[in-house]
């Protein structure tokens, strides 16, 4: 069945999004944690975050989300490609005041007070202090999806949007490049699995980025299932004891491409693996999930996940944004085409004799 450019499009980001909010209820528990008190998950959770008290509705997503509704709001704004400044400009206007500590890291409302001083929007990332982190990898799909079948401005957007939270050429936005061209990859006509990750390969940091990638993918080459996998994953990654320990981007984009791998990139079973692989569970679900939709669009997912998700940010005081899953899959594919005509028109502009 052939998959249109616009079910990508709403594939990666419910894969994302349902994926982050399934997640999130077992975020930091070990799979044998995550097995003994539930079993193995499959829907949404009722769940608490920073011991604010706040019991969260079934399906509602967290910081890597409301992440992404401003990079969303910034392109829909903007009909295309957008910059640091433009997302920066977005989080003055958009941001919920609220929602650091509530639905966002309390570092991102540092952030965002920093964003209002007026300093350059590609410093702001200077000031965060986790350079490793996933804070982009697992939230850029926006920015790959805007670029659909372009990987080189795909690559150059993520590095110069994800500054935001980063330094340039940190570690954290070297692997957030995965997930930008594996998406921008995914949405090409005739893409297949192979063709994704062949494009990390060729496109992605040699030395460090791909070179964990291929390691840990030929290791994992066997492993039927995620009872399989994360199994062996305990013995490579199982970091405790400092901030955010199993948060660090090598780790997560890692599994998440490993999963879509595995899965043969549906999306359905991406978000179930990386829900029940343990760790930093809604990231790598989000990303597993995200790069997968990318690539087979959203017929696996149950409509109930959807109506379950939109109906919880419907009702949530905190988030940046409360448009439906489609809203924003769809204002993301009319800015995208709202680039395509741009750019039609100027390639004819200059080629006229």
């Amino acid at each position: 069945m052939d998959i249109t450019l616009r079910d990508k499009f709403f594939g990666c980001i419910c894969g994302c999004h349902i994926g982050s909010a399934m997640g999130a209820a077992v975020e930091g528990m070990t799979w044998p944690e995550i097995d003994e008190k539930y079993g193995f998950v499959e829907d949404f959770l009722p769940y608490e975050h920073y011991g604010n008290g706040w019991k969260r509705e079934p399906g509602t997503t967290e910081d890597g989300v409301e992440r992404q509704k401003l990079m969303i709001t910034a392109i829909m704004e903007k009909g295309g490609r957008v910059t640091a400044e433009d997302v920066r400009a977005a989080w003055v206007k958009y941001a919920n005041p609220n929602a650091g500590g509530w639905v966002s890291e309390p570092f991102e409302g540092t952030l965002l007070n920093m964003a209002k001083t007026g300093i350059p929007a590609t410093d702001l990332g200077r000031y965060c202090d986790y350079a490793g982190l996933n804070s982009f990898s697992r939230a850029c799909h926006a920015v790959g999806l805007i670029n659909a079948g372009n990987i080189e401005t795909a690559k150059e957007d993520v590095l110069q949007v994800g500054q935001l939270y980063q330094t340039a050429e940190s570690r954290g936005l070297k692997w957030a490049c995965v997930t930008g061209v594996a998406i921008a990859a995914g949405t090409m006509p005739g893409a297949t699995v192979d063709s994704v990750i062949g494009a990390i390969y060729d496109n992605c940091d040699k030395d460090m980025v791909v070179k964990e990638i291929d390691e840990q993918l030929k290791k994992t080459s066997g492993c039927k299932d995620i009872i399989e996998m994360r199994s062996y994953f305990d013995g490579v990654y199982s970091g405790f004891g400092m901030p955010y320990p199993f948060s660090y981007a090598n780790e997560v984009v890692t599994k998440g491409v490993a999963i879509f791998r595995m899965v043969g990139g549906n999306t359905k079973d991406a978000v179930l693996a990386g829900v029940n692989m343990g760790r930093d569970t809604d990231c790598v679900a989000a990303v597993a999930g995200g790069i997968s939709g990318a690539l087979c669009g959203s017929a696996s997912l149950p409509e109930k996940w959807i109506t379950q998700l939109d109906y919880a940010t419907s009702i949530n005081p905190h988030t940046n944004s409360r448009r439906t899953l489609r809203e924003n899959a769809d204002g993301l594919y009319d800015a995208f085409q709202n680039r395509l005509k741009k750019e039609k028109a100027y390639v004819e502009q200059m080629s006229m004799e």
